[in-house]
């Protein structure tokens, strides 16, 4: 790209309005905006690919900065992997079907070297030994697995590296993968605790797409409002979850207490990958 980084005032001279809630009028703001620099990705994008580790304290944004990207770029060509929601699913999926966990085991004997044998692995997705965390060496085959599925595209991975200990490992994971040639860097954002803080007590997503709003930052087009609690939802805009309501996520209305220490772990871990 001919631009150099960072880019500072990018604020355009113009009175011209946009409303982001809508998805035709986000398509015209990021095309008054950025209009040339979209059309140079596109273009990088018909024969090539990134992988892109997008760091930032909690709620900073992460999937939300992705999927607008996708928005953009189309899902052929970009994909946005959330490690908390890949482990939710697997999790889901193993503990429901039988021959989904067999084939997860059968794909770890080919892929996972971790320390820690597959059958005391699979207890702790399952929640079964609630004192070992799940390895990084699986975290990692659960992402090859999952790439796999999605086929060559451009990456952004949302959740990894969680911890210092794995910032070591994404120096090499493109190669793990087969993206060997593939560019891949970090992205780091950074934000006060106070817009965490408003995000994480507003904040709704869809329990089908995982897509998230915000009751004062982000609403989605369409508004809906329960008679028993007298309280206004959110519904998704997406149209293949046919106006599912939207949800608050568990203990998020609590806002950054519940979370200060791990807001202290991903603050060391921008610091490190910073400091790259």
């Amino acid at each position: 790209m001919a631009s150099e980084f960072p880019l500072f005032k990018t604020k355009v001279d113009s009175d011209k309005k946009f409303n982001l809630s809508d998805p035709s009028e986000r398509w015209e703001y990021f095309h008054f905006k950025a209009g040339l620099e979209i059309e140079k990705i596109k273009t990088y994008l018909e024969e090539n690919s990134f992988i892109a580790y997008m760091l930032g304290k909690k709620n900073s944004g992460k999937g939300t900065y992705s999927k607008l990207f996708i928005e953009i770029f189309g899902k052929d060509k970009v994909a946005q992997l959330s490690i908390g929601d890949l482990v939710r699913s697997v999790h889901q999926a193993v503990a429901s079907d039988g021959h989904e966990k067999q084939s997860l085991i059968e794909f770890l004997k080919k892929n996972y070297r971790g320390y820690l044998p597959i059958d005391k692995t699979i207890d702790a997705l399952l929640g079964r030994d609630l004192k070992t965390l799940l390895p990084t060496e699986f975290i990692l085959a659960l992402l090859k697995r999952e790439i796999s599925k999605v086929g060559k595209k451009a990456l952004f991975l949302d959740g990894f590296p969680r911890n210092l200990d794995q910032v070591s490992y994404s120096l090499f994971f493109r190669e793990l993968i087969g993206y060997r040639d593939d560019p891949d860097f970090f992205i780091l954002i950074d934000l006060p605790e106070k817009v965490i803080e408003e995000r994480m007590k507003y904040r709704r997503v869809c329990p089908l797409c995982q897509t998230s709003k915000n009751l004062k930052l982000n609403l989605s087009s369409k508004i809906g409002y329960d008679e028993k609690t007298k309280e206004f939802y959110l519904i998704c805009d997406n149209s293949f979850c046919r106006e599912v309501k939207m949800v608050a996520k568990e203990g998020q209305k609590l806002g950054v207490e519940g979370i200060k220490e791990r807001l202290a772990t991903d603050a060391n871990l921008i610091n490190k990958a910073n400091s790259l």
